[in-house]
C-alpha cells in the first residue's frame, strides 16, 4: 500500500512591518497661537516669559432639580461628557440651605476641567461653531472679565452645541464655561482671546 505524502507545512507570510506613526497633529487654535498670536504678543511685551496664555477652560453645569430627580444629573454627565470629549466630576452642595431644601453632600451638578489640547479643540468649537448658534446673538459682552484675566461665559441651554440633539434632551440645561488665562489685567486677556477668534461685541467708539 503507497504511503501518503504529508503535505508540507504552508510558510508563515512574513510580518508586516507597523507603519510609522506621523508626528501628531496640533489642535488648529494651538497652532494658530504659537505661530502667529505668541510671536505677535512676544515683539510688544519684549519677554517670551511675559506672553499671555490661555491655562484651562473650566465647564460647570448647576443641576438643582436633580436634588428631586436623579435622572437629570445622570443626563447632564452624559451630555457634558460628550460636549467636552472628558469625564466630568460630579459637584456637590458645600452646606445646607433649608429653605430650598438642600443639605451638604447632596450631588447637585458637574464640573470638567480642560487643559492642554482639549482645551484648543474645545475653544476653537466654541468661538466659530457654537457660540454664533446662540439666539440673537449679536457679540459677546467684553464686561464678563473678572478682574484677573479670567473670562466666564453663560449659556442658557446646551443645545447649541451641534453634538446634541434636541429629541433625546431630558431638560434643557445651562451651564458657565470660565476660560482662565495668564493675563495680568482684563485688558490683555480681551486682546489674547480676541486674536484667537472670540467673537467680542463691538464697542462703538466715542467721537
Amino acid at each position: 500500500m503507497a504511503k501518503t505524502e504529508k503535505a508540507a507545512p504552508a510558510k508563515a507570510a512574513p510580518a508586516k512591518e507597523a507603519a510609522p506613526k506621523g508626528p501628531k497633529s496640533l489642535p488648529r487654535l494651538k497652532e494658530k497661537y504659537l505661530k502667529e498670536i505668541a510671536p505677535k504678543l512676544v515683539s510688544k511685551y519684549g519677554n517670551p516669559m511675559r506672553v499671555p496664555k490661555v491655562t484651562k477652560v473650566v465647564i460647570n453645569m448647576g443641576v438643582g432639580a436633580a436634588t428631586q430627580n436623579a435622572k437629570l444629573l445622570e443626563a447632564a454627565t452624559r451630555e457634558l461628557t460628550t460636549i467636552a470629549g472628558q469625564k466630568p466630576v460630579i459637584t456637590k452642595a458645600k452646606k445646607s440651605i433649608s429653605n430650598f431644601k438642600l443639605r451638604a453632600g447632596v450631588p447637585i451638578g458637574c464640573r470638567v476641567t480642560l487643559r492642554g489640547d482639549r482645551c484648543f479643540y474645545f475653544l476653537d468649537k466654541l468661538f466659530t461653531v457654537v457660540v454664533p448658534r446662540i439666539r440673537d446673538f449679536r457679540g459677546l459682552s467684553q464686561k464678563a472679565f473678572d478682574g484677573r484675566g479670567n473670562y466666564s461665559l453663560g449659556l442658557q441651554e446646551q443645545l447649541v452645541f451641534p453634538e446634541i440633539h434636541y429629541d433625546a434632551v431630558e431638560k434643557v440645561q445651562g451651564m458657565n464655561i470660565t476660560i482662565v488665562t495668564t493675563a495680568e489685567n482684563d485688558g490683555e486677556a480681551l486682546e489674547l482671546l480676541e486674536m484667537m477668534g472670540m467673537p467680542f461685541r463691538k464697542i462703538a467708539k466715542k467721537a
